[in-house]
């Protein structure tokens, strides 16, 4: 995580491009997506393999369009809420946007936050859900949120990994929390996160 010279998180370093940088790790940018990225989320996100465990209803993509309007619901959120949004991980070695991390307030809540990851199949297996949702709760935390949460369905072993990778707490299975039906939900406060720093 870059840093300034008083220490604090710099959040939109200078790079070889013009892009925002919302924050960088060791191997990967996370930055805002493009319109020059919806191939990139249409062929993830069509794919049932990660649509099956986005929400309580998996619906993979329909079309290049479905992904525009994805980018722009998106952005959206992060203008009125500086603090929460849904960026691309890009590979630094390669340029290639492997997937997403976000901060996104979860749905029926109190103004509870959710981290989230969704990567490419192309992408699994090398570290960058775990190394992006590090980059993405630093962010969280550095902006004052008091706490993250982050939802699985019961399956998803990997995710449930990457959560305790990242120091989360197991708070069991919730029904009907905040989707329907059963998820096993983490969570990390803030005094967590920096008694562990």
């Amino acid at each position: 995580m870059p840093r300034g010279p008083d220490n604090s998180v710099v959040y939109a370093p200078e790079t070889g491009f013009d892009d925002v940088v919302i924050f960088e790790t060791d191997r990967t940018i996370a930055r805002p997506w493009t319109e020059d990225d919806a191939d990139r989320i249409y062929d993830t996100l069509r794919r049932m393999e990660v649509a099956k465990w986005l929400g309580s209803e998996p619906k993979p993509m329909q079309s290049r369009d479905e992904a525009l309007e994805w980018i722009g619901r998106w952005r959206e959120r992060h203008e009125a809420d500086p603090r929460v949004g849904c960026w691309a991980v890009e590979i630094k070695a390669t340029g290639v946007a492997a997937g997403s991390v976000l901060l996104s307030p979860l749905p029926n809540g109190d103004g509870e936050i959710e981290i989230g990851w969704h990567f490419h199949p192309d992408s699994w297996g090398h570290g960058y859900a775990r190394e992006s949702a590090l980059g993405a709760l630093d962010r969280g935390f550095e902006d004052g949120i008091p706490q993250l949460w982050a939802m699985t369905h019961l399956t998803n072993e990997r995710s449930q990994k990457v959560c305790l990778a990242l120091g989360m707490i197991d708070q069991g299975v919730f029904h009907d929390r905040w989707y329907d039906g059963d998820s096993r939900i983490y969570r990390l406060t803030r005094e967590e996160w920096l008694a562990r720093r």
